[in-house]
């Protein structure tokens, strides 16, 4: 929570200190290698939450073989020339609930572990079907859970492993590469994520035969739902008025600088009492009230329960960058609760900012 809180800094004031600056000046280029290595730090912390299973997930129904066909064309970039990407389903393939983004996560770790075991080229190949796991089935992952589920299977015809580095692929910061190539994050983070999503791993390799990684996710019968629309909003300013409640003072500084550039106004509050005040004020006009989650006294969660009763028509926004129980059940987000990941840059923000405030009011 604190290291994202860092990060929001780093990445808020490095993003609009490049916003002042012209293209090819020397300040210019220092900048944005402090802003790759701040992206760098907040992925290596996202992973650190993926492995421990703190991870914030979005989940919605979805349909594993759009997700693997519209990476296609990246993975085979991804792999190089000199590796075979085949790819495969079988047809009425389930649907399972997953959050999109990190399967992509999980496809990619899977896909880099694989062309890094082939470096002489070979055979890539994803594999999709319904499978279903019985209580005494021997192939089943460690801890799977029988039933039905949907299993993406990642094939390589690379060097294998033995018993011996199979019994730690999926522990923390282990890795078998030379020093500087890998964190040894990438296959716990699938671990990480997959159980989260209420799934599991299992992996099958020999020495000089390849190796096999199969994810099992549930299955589920609810209805595929549509990705979010991705057309990029004509504006991300407005003059709208914004309540910041952040206990951390540089955060709630850049943020509220982000805001005020954009055009908003901005109240601040560095508590939920602070912000209670402001709100109970109704000569104080408040459109959107954007509140961290984890805060000392009263969390985010709590205050969105008084202003619930005081402003009930207030639209919301919670931001975060760690697990919260609150409001983020067990890692899992409530359908309908607008989130913003911390660490987040200016155009996260004033992007989500925006969605919260155009979307339709659902009492109406």
């Amino acid at each position: 929570h604190d290291f994202n809180n860092l990060l929001s800094v780093i990445l808020g004031y490095t993003i609009l200190a490049l916003q002042d600056l012209t293209p090819g000046a020397v300040l210019y280029d220092d900048i944005q290698e402090i802003k790759t290595a701040a992206e760098r730090a907040a992925a290596l912390t996202r992973q650190l939450l993926a492995f421990s299973r703190q991870q914030i997930l979005q989940p919605r129904v979805v349909d594993l073989a759009q997700i693997i066909m519209g990476m296609k064309a990246m993975l085979s970039r991804l792999i190089g020339e000199d590796i075979e990407l085949s790819t495969s389903t079988t047809p009425e393939l389930g649907r399972v609930l997953a959050d999109p983004g990190q399967i992509e996560q999980v496809v990619m770790n899977l896909a880099v572990n694989a062309r890094d075991a082939m470096p002489d080229g070979g055979k890539l190949t994803i594999e999709l079907s319904n499978v279903q796991l019985a209580p005494t089935q021997a192939s089943s992952p460690l801890g799977a859970v029988p039933g039905d589920y949907v299993m993406l299977a990642v094939s390589d015809t690379g060097m294998g492993m033995d018993l011996k580095t199979r019994a730690r692929i999926f522990d923390p910061f282990f890795t078998t590469k030379e020093p500087g190539k890998g964190t040894g994050l990438g296959l716990s983070t699938v671990l990480g994520i997959v159980q989260q999503s209420g799934g599991n791993v299992s992996v099958y390799s020999e020495l000089g035969a390849g190796t096999t990684f199969k994810v099992y996710l549930p299955r589920t019968d609810r209805a595929l739902v549509a990705a979010p629309g991705s057309e990029p909003a004509i504006t991300l300013g407005g003059t709208e008025t914004i309540l910041l409640v952040e206990d951390e003072e540089q955060v709630r500084v850049v943020a509220s600088a982000i805001l005020r550039r954009s055009g908003y106004q901005v109240l601040e509050a560095s508590n939920g009492e602070e912000a209670l005040l402001l709100l109970k004020d109704s000569s104080v006009k408040i459109e959107l009230l954007l509140t961290d989650v984890v805060m000392p006294r009263m969390s985010g969660r709590k205050l969105a329960e008084q202003v619930a009763r005081l402003r009930p028509a207030l639209k919301l926004l919670f931001a975060s960058g760690y697990t919260d129980d609150a409001v983020v059940r067990h890692g899992v987000l409530d359908a309908g609760v607008a989130f913003l990941q911390k660490p987040f840059t200016p155009h996260a923000l004033l992007s989500k900012v925006r969605q919260v405030l155009d979307a339709p009011d659902p009492s109406h």
